[in-house]
């Protein structure tokens, strides 16, 4: 089957949504938590901006250049399990969905280490990015969708429902990371 994987990126983790389809009828084919940063990495590397807060200027920027290098690391192992899994299953993945916030501005580590909003937000993006950037670089073809936009999508409600057939867990992280994986499976048409 030709599906498509959704994504939702939280802080050392994503939600994962594998979606396809049968005639008019969604079927999940995976889901799962994607564990960015694992457990026996630097306990930091879930909130690296957070953890240069303190730290003398040179030292922050490594302390982030190290968090970031090791959630990309971490992306592109967990995409490439879930292409295998697809692939053991004899699925083709077609696409995948990354859901985005705004744009962050472009300040620089000391800039956003000075300004505790700007960790949380640089933080989200980080995980958001480094997902793009893994699913680029296994080939897959990437739509960014913006989280503003699912609200007034029509297919909400079909991707609730599929949620009964599925079983728990299939929370709004599951619903989000669905509808972007439907997207992403219509080729970016909404």
């Amino acid at each position: 089957m030709r599906i498509a994987f959704g994504l939702k990126a939280h802080s050392g983790w994503a939600a994962l949504v594998a979606l396809g389809a049968r005639g008019s009828e969604l079927l999940v084919v995976d889901r799962r938590r994607l564990e960015i940063v694992r457990a026996g990495d630097a306990p930091w590397a879930k909130q690296p901006y957070h953890a240069a807060e303190d730290l003398p200027s040179a030292e922050a920027r490594d302390v982030v250049r190290r968090g970031v290098e090791a959630a990309r690391v971490g992306a592109v192992r967990e995409l490439r399990a879930a292409l295998k899994r697809a692939d053991d299953a004899g699925h083709e993945v077609a696409a995948c969905g990354v859901l985005v916030g705004a744009p962050m501005p472009e300040w620089s580590v000391d800039e956003i280490v000075a300004v505790h909003f700007r960790m949380h937000k640089a933080e989200g993006a980080l995980f958001r990015n480094v997902l793009i950037d893994a699913a680029k670089s296994l080939e897959l073809r990437v739509f960014e969708v913006p989280e503003r936009s699912l609200g007034a999508m029509s297919e909400r409600s079909a991707v609730a429902s599929i949620g009964k057939a599925v079983g728990p867990p299939w929370g709004v992280d599951q619903k989000d990371a669905a509808l972007a994986a439907l997207i992403a499976l219509r080729g970016g048409d909404r």
